[in-house]
């Protein structure tokens, strides 16, 4: 995997996780990879995926079955759509605003 600069290299592996448990390459309730298979695919630190898992168990996107594994929330999807809409409205958007604004764009023109 290849990782930016702007952002932490957990909250990229993080980032990676949620878009594969979007796109259903782990269906809610099924077992997520463990720590060092994700850790050996995307070549970092088992302590850098940990606390990427660390994050989405917080976000209750994973949880952890102690000595099974770790495990894909029941309503994991919906969760990380709102926290992408949340992150898209708060964070992004502005930016695409000002830039319209900037470039004296019409945003009414935009999406014919």
């Amino acid at each position: 995997m290849e990782f930016k600069k702007q952002k932490s290299i957990f909250h990229q592996i993080a980032d990676t996780l949620c878009q594969r448990i979007l796109d259903g390459e782990w269906p809610e309730c099924e077992r997520f990879p463990s720590i060092r298979e994700v850790a050996g695919e995307m070549g970092v630190n088992p302590n850098t995926v940990m606390r990427s898992y660390d994050s989405l168990q917080n976000l209750e996107i994973i949880f952890n079955r102690r000595g099974v594994g770790y495990f894909v929330a029941d309503n994991a999807k919906e969760k990380i759509l709102d926290m992408q809409r949340r992150e898209f409205l708060e964070e992004e958007l502005p930016a695409i605003a000002a830039k319209i604004k900037m470039l004296g764009l019409d945003p009414k023109t935009l999406f014919d």
